[in-house]
């Protein structure tokens, strides 16, 4: 979403099998951007098998190896979507008494602008400014090692965009006639693994 990057009250890193969301939160977090850290995920059928012991748990041990304190971080461990991680950590925070009235959301990249409306809708009081890993779609693919899958969940999390704001889930977000496009092309050309069929979700 290109959102410049200011010091804000907390990072949520969002779990899934992307471990390098782990890696960028430790980096901002080496840059002194926030003082408090929640890594939140459970397991998904696309990450068990990667963490299995959950997303959130080993978010935390990969950024403790890369120098974030432990003091730093406070682990949700049991979201299994974006909604529940946003909620979720709402929660969490409130129960430890922190004031938190900013976010820096840390994603996939694909995945900004579907986490940021929902933290807009499900968390309105805070301000929310998002990041991620800055590589180009071939190193993304290459750094995850199954390209298929990537496209699966591009296509996947672009539908949501538009799904979630009508389901009221989160916020309406402008969608050009480019990227809509595109998603056609894409799910007619077999990339549906991640694509939500009529009624569900």
């Amino acid at each position: 979403m290109h959102h410049r990057l200011r010091p804000v009250d907390l990072a949520v890193g969002l779990g899934s099998h992307d471990l390098g969301v782990a890696t960028c939160t430790a980096q901002l977090y080496r840059r002194g951007l926030f003082p408090t850290i929640v890594f939140t995920g459970a397991n998904a059928p696309t990450t068990v098998e990667r963490f299995p012991r959950g997303e959130a748990v080993h978010y935390r041990e990969h950024a403790l190896e890369l120098g974030v304190p432990d003091a730093a971080i406070l682990v949700e461990p049991s979201a299994t979507n974006t909604g529940e991680n946003i909620d979720r950590t709402r929660d969490l925070v409130r129960a430890r008494g922190l004031d938190v009235s900013s976010v820096l959301l840390v994603t996939r990249p694909y995945q900004q602008r579907r986490a940021y409306a929902q933290c807009r809708m499900r968390w309105p009081e805070v301000d929310v400014v998002c990041a991620s890993q800055e590589v180009s779609l071939d190193d993304y693919v290459a750094g995850i090692g199954d390209p298929d899958r990537v496209v699966d969940m591009l296509v996947g999390d672009t539908q949501r965009v538009w799904l979630h704001a009508e389901r009221g889930w989160a916020v309406p977000q402008d969608v050009p006639a480019a990227v809509t496009a595109a998603y056609d092309r894409l799910v007619a050309a077999g990339y549906t693994r991640r694509v939500v069929e009529e009624g569900r979700e």
